[in-house]
Formats: structure tokens, C-alpha cells, sequence
């Protein structure tokens, strides 16, 4: 796409050059014209005789004149609206280089030609770095937000435990809610730094072909106790595929998507876990029985710190990384996740990677044979 986008624009530049150079043509055609008409007139009036020799260089010395004359007169002439411009980009720049990106060159579209363009690129350049200040702040306050609940509770029960009153009962208590307030900030902390890493392109991740399904398997025994523990109903669909990728990052997909259906679902449920190819990638879906997600925050679901329904939240941990998280790794693999969801009656989370070519010509079956 990139090349598409260049050669118009490298099209575009031969034009302009084309019509420069005829322009400065046709000007010098004009001064030696005048020249030469001035010369003959100067040679009447005067009565002199000179020889061809000394008209022909008299009318080029005279042209060469009118020449520079007519182009210092429109340099001066032109002069005080580029330094009109000039002086308006030097301003902006002083205002971009403290922060203030709210600066807008010519809002009346009055600049034309390549000034013109230099003005809406750097137009274009601040409000990308607007965007970015904005996403920058919004993240501070999100990770504040995020820090100081839990150092509010951990304060104020640390004030409490204080106290020569308590019970034994009441200082495990304490101390068990202090723990798991460390713990939360723990985790945050954890996913912060697995984001920033997942988004540096200076690390390089390891690639290699593994058995998804195997791996699938495995996320679902360790996470035993979890669903063991409200007593829910776990469904393994599994076809033997191969996929290659990086194995622990992919596992963190699994057991994010797994572990948030766990949390969401209400004892009892049931969750199906999915895998088959199709249509050249492999497919795996986790479904639930759990309370959903409303039209609304399906949207927004993948935003960083984004926590949703108040409803799936209140009596849940998490910090609203974990899909974020998920949503990075699937983009390093070339994959695609969606979400579908009902509230009250479940949710269901699909993640699309491309198999190993051996296994892009095996038979497919479509994604919408089955459903959660």
C-alpha cells in the first residue's frame, strides 16, 4: 500500500517540476524578447551602426539585465508573505515544543502549492501528538486509579489492626484483606510490564510449531480447582491442530480467556472449549453460561483498564488488563479475537490463528457449523 501511495505523490512532483521548468522558459524567453526589441529601438532612435556582432551582445547583456532585475522584483514582492508564513510556523513550533497541541496553521486553507503541504503535514503531526498526549494522561489516571484503592485499604486496615481491642479472628481478617490488596497491586504491576514488553519492537519473541490442542488441554487441568470449586460443568471439543507461535504467550490467552469465564459464570454453569480448523486458521472458541456482557461494552471490552458493567465488577478482582493483554498477543500472531455476547445468557470469545502451512490444504469445516 505504501507504494501505491507513492507514486501518485512521486507523479505529482515530475508535474510540478515540468511546469517550474517551463515557466522559467517562457520567462526567459519574455526578457530576451524585450531585450532584443529594446535594443532595436535604442539602435533607431540613436541612429548608431554597429555591427550584428555588437547588437546581438548588447541585446544579450540587455536581456541578462531584465532578467535579474525581474526576478529580484519578485523576490521582494513575494518576500513579506513567506515571511508571513515562516514566522506563523516558528510560532507553532514554539507552542508544539511546550506541549500545547492544540495548535491549528492556516484554518482558512489560504496556503497553497508545496507551503500548503508542509503546513497540513505538520498540522497532521500535531494532532497525532495530541492524540498521544491524550492516551498518555488518560493511562496515568487509569494507573492511579488502579494504585490507590488498594493502598486505601491497606492503609486503612493497617490503621485498624492497631487498635489493642481486636479479636484474634478480627486481625486475620485484617490481615487476609491486606494480603490480597498486595496481591491485586502485585498484578497489576505484572501486566503493566507484560504490556510494555508486548509492545516493544525490540523484543524478539520465539517461534515455533506446537500441538494446540495439547496446550488447551493442559490450561484446563491446571485451572481444576477453579471451576471445580463453584462446581462447573467444563465441555472439551478438541481437534488435533498445529499452529506455530510462541507457546507461553499463547497460554496466557488461554488461561485469560478461561479464567475470566470461571469468574463470570454462576456455580453450576457450563463452559465449552472449542478448537477445529477453519477456513485456513485455527479456530478456538471458549463459551460460557455466565451473566454476559451488554452491547455497550462489547465495544470498549479490549480497552485498557476498561472494567465494564459494574455488575460483572463489583464482586470480582481485576484491573482490566487482562484483555488488553490478550488481544496484543493474538496481534503479534497474525490472529484475530472477537467477542459475542448476551447478558444473562453468556459469552462467548473467539480467537483466530493461521495454522502451519502443512495444515492449510487439510479439510475445513466453517465457523458457523457450531455454536456455544
Amino acid at each position: 500500500m505504501k507504494r501505491s501511495n507513492r507514486q501518485p505523490r512521486l507523479g505529482l512532483i515530475i508535474l510540478k517540476s515540468i511546469m517550474a521548468t517551463i515557466a522559467v522558459i517562457l520567462f526567459c524567453f519574455a526578457a530576451f524578447s524585450a531585450a532584443y526589441f529594446l535594443s532595436d529601438w535604442l539602435h533607431d532612435y540613436y541612429g548608431l551602426s554597429w555591427n550584428e556582432y555588437y547588437i546581438q551582445l548588447a541585446t544579450w547583456a540587455l536581456g541578462i539585465v531584465i532578467f535579474v532585475i525581474a526576478f529580484i522584483l519578485f523576490n521582494v514582492l513575494t518576500r513579506p508573505h513567506q515571511m508571513v508564513v515562516w514566522n506563523e510556523m516558528l510560532s507553532a513550533f514554539r507552542k508544539i515544543a511546550k506541549g500545547d497541541f492544540n495548535v491549528v496553521i492556516d484554518e482558512e486553507g489560504k496556503y497553497r502549492g508545496q507551503i500548503g503541504e508542509f503546513v497540513d503535514s505538520i498540522n497532521e503531526m500535531t494532532q497525532e501528538l495530541k492524540q498521544v498526549e491524550q492516551l498518555r494522561q488518560q493511562f496515568i489516571s487509569n494507573v492511579s486509579h488502579e494504585i490507590q484503592s488498594p493502598l486505601t485499604s491497606i492503609r486503612g486496615f493497617a490503621n485498624m489492626l492497631q487498635r489493642e481491642d481486636l479479636t484474634r479472628e478480627e486481625q486475620k481478617h485484617y490481615l487476609s484483606i491486606i494480603e490480597n490488596e498486595t496481591v491485586r497491586l502485585s498484578r497489576l504491576s505484572d501486566n503493566l510490564m507484560k504490556l510494555t514488553s508486548l509492545e516493544s519492537d525490540q523484543v524478539e519473541w520465539e517461534i515455533s510449531p506446537f500441538r494446540l490442542d495439547k496446550q488447551l488441554t493442559e490450561i484446563v487441568l491446571a485451572s481444576e480447582p477453579h471451576w471445580l470449586e463453584k462446581n462447573l460443568e467444563i465441555e472439551l471439543e478438541l481437534d488435533e491442530v498445529t499452529v506455530s507461535g510462541n507457546a507461553e504467550l499463547l497460554s496466557q490467552v488461554w488461561l485469560n480467556l478461561l479464567h475470566n469465564a470461571i469468574k463470570f459464570t454462576p456455580p453450576h454453569g457450563h463452559i465449552r472449549l472449542a478448537l477445529r480448523p477453519s477456513n485456513g486458521n485455527a479456530l478456538v472458541r471458549v463459551c460460557d453460561t455466565g451473566i454476559g456482557i451488554p452491547p455497550e461494552d462489547q465495544k470498549r471490552i479490549f480497552e485498557r483498564f476498561f472494567k465494564g458493567d459494574k455488575q460483572r465488577t463489583r464482586t470480582t478482582e481485576g484491573n482490566g488488563l487482562g484483555l488488553s493483554i490478550v488481544q496484543r498477543i493474538v496481534e503479534l500472531h497474525q490472529g484475530e479475537v472477537r467477542v459475542r455476547s448476551m447478558p444473562q445468557e453468556g459469552t462467548t470469545f473467539e480467537v483466530e490463528l493461521p495454522l502451519v502451512p502443512a495444515q492449510t490444504n487439510a479439510p475445513t469445516q466453517s465457523s458457523k457449523s457450531k455454536t456455544c
